[in-house]
Parts: C-alpha cells; sequence; structure tokens
C-alpha cells in the first residue's frame, strides 16, 4: 500500500507555517493518542527546528494509557513538553495552557528582563489531518470557531483564535507528508481515521486490526463478539465467525466479508472493542 497524496493545499500548508513559525512563541504538535509516531508528520522537525513544542497526544481515551505513558516519557527525553488530552470530551485541557507556560518560561522571562509588558501566548497548531485540531480549539475557545470533521481535509486556512487571556492560537491546516512507503504505517493511519478510505485497501487494514487484536486483547476480542475462536485460526475463520455472529449474510447464508470489514475498521476505529495504542514502543525503530 504505497500512498500518493499530496494535494495542493497542503503544499501550501507546509509553506505557510514556514512562514508563520517567526510569529510564534510555542507550537503545539497534535498527534494521536493510538499512534503517537505513526500520525507524526516527517517534515515538522525539519519545519519546527528549535522553537519550544509542546506535543499533544489527542484522544487518549481510546488509547492504551500504559503505552501512552511510554510515549510521554519517549517525547519528554526528545526535549519536548507531552500531555495527553481527549479534547472531545474537554478533559485535560487545563494542562495545555500549564504546559504551554512551562515551554515558554524562558523566553518570557527574557522578555521581563528586558522590560516588555506581559502579553498572551501565541501557539501555533500543527498536526495531520483527522487528529482533532479542530476539536481542540473549539473546545479552549469554548465556542465553535474552527470547523471541524471526521474527514481528513477539513480546515483549509489559518486563522489566530483568542482562547481567554492566556493565549493565543493559529490554527493551520492539516500537513501530510507527500508519500509514505512503509505499508505498516499507512494501516495505523487508515485504521484510525487519518486517511480517506477510498484511498486504501480496506482488507488489508481489517487484517492489520484483527492481528493487531489477536496479539494484544485476545480476550477482548472474541468477549466483544462473543465467539469461539482460537487465537491461530486463520483471518478467514474469524471473518467467518464474525460475520455469522451479526448476522451480515448475503443470499445462500454466505458471509458478506465486505460488511465485515466495514464493521470491523468502524468499530476498532472508534473504540467499541478496546482501546489500543497501535505504535507499541517497545516494536519500533524510535
Amino acid at each position: 500500500m504505497v500512498i500518493q497524496w499530496y494535494p495542493g493545499h497542503m503544499a501550501k500548508a507546509k509553506r505557510e507555517v514556514t512562514e508563520q513559525l517567526k510569529k510564534v512563541d510555542v507550537v503545539f504538535e497534535l498527534v494521536d493518542a493510538r499512534i503517537p509516531y505513526s500520525s507524526r508528520n516527517p517534515m515538522i522537525d525539519e519545519v519546527i527546528q528549535q522553537k519550544p513544542r509542546v506535543v499533544i497526544l489527542n484522544k487518549k481515551d481510546m488509547a492504551n494509557l500504559k503505552e501512552l505513558e511510554k510515549w510521554e516519557s519517549f517525547f519528554k527525553e526528545q526535549g519536548y513538553y507531552p500531555v495527553a488530552i481527549d479534547a472531545k470530551h474537554g478533559k485535560g485541557l487545563k494542562q495545555v495552557e500549564q504546559t504551554a507556560i512551562k515551554a515558554t518560561r524562558e523566553k518570557f522571562e527574557k522578555e521581563k528582563q528586558k522590560g516588555l509588558k506581559p502579553r498572551a501566548i501565541r501557539a501555533m497548531i500543527v498536526g495531520i489531518p483527522n487528529v482533532g485540531k479542530s476539536t481542540l480549539i473549539n473546545k479552549l475557545a469554548n465556542k465553535s470557531i474552527a470547523k471541524t470533521g471526521n474527514t481528513p481535509g477539513v480546515t483549509k486556512q489559518q486563522q489566530w483564535i483568542k482562547v481567554g487571556n492566556s493565549l493565543q492560537l493559529l490554527d493551520t491546516p492539516g500537513i501530510l507528508w507527500p508519500k509514505f512507503e512503509d505499508q505498516l504505517v499507512g494501516k495505523k493511519l487508515s485504521v484510525t481515521g487519518a486517511i480517506k478510505d477510498s484511498i486504501v485497501h480496506l482488507d488489508e487494514v481489517a487484517i492489520y486490526a484483527l492481528d493487531f487484536m489477536k496479539s494484544y486483547d485476545y480476550e477482548g476480542l472474541i468477549q466483544h463478539y462473543k465467539i469461539d475462536v482460537s487465537k491461530d485460526a486463520d483471518n478467514i475463520t474469524w471473518f467467518d465467525a464474525i460475520g455469522r455472529r451479526r448476522g451480515l449474510l448475503r443470499r445462500g447464508n454466505e458471509i458478506d466479508y465486505e460488511a465485515v470489514i466495514d464493521l470491523l475498521i468502524h468499530e476498532v476505529r472508534n473504540a467499541k472493542i478496546g482501546t489500543y495504542t497501535f505504535d507499541v514502543i517497545s516494536e519500533m525503530d524510535v
């Protein structure tokens, strides 16, 4: 699954981020807590360079918390300021402001020594599409300002948004890399909904998700679907069992595999089966 997907507005977004960087004190890099590494844009380090960075791990309610703690430690070791939140339900938002203050303390102390008046922290939010940037901005601002959507690419232009007296946020369009050749990264992005279903093979994504759950949450998987299938059984056997249990059948009592695939992806993507972090740090070259 080699995906070539680099719309013109994303190329423009990269240029705009680079141009606007000098106007901000800190960068909020928003990632998906289920794929903290795979949902990062490889160009971000090149663009942001030495600017203080708060790594916001969103959707923590859908992630494996033990694995998430390991990623927070990893980002701290990289010199960043990690904070895990659940923007949709407004959890952890106060920590975002507190972490921004911590990340910019040195800069503002220097400004104070120079006699400059106190001012709001200027932050720029960046991240790949569909990691929850607009939802986060709306929750922080406590009103619907940024457009939201459940498909990639909703945010199309930059806008400054005031959050109380302490923060000014610059929203930016989502940036996705021009190409990624790692098939596993593509599957992780797809299973979490970061890329459009129309540009991937969903059967491969469903098989990936099934294999992951068999390895990391076998008991939860069979209990959720109320089936009795061996962990070592092939994927067709699993699909058959899920399809029959859920009544996903065609004429002649045959399994509707497309319906099973859609169901599996939907339930994994929406944390109906369990909470998973697909980037297992011990298995990754980071």
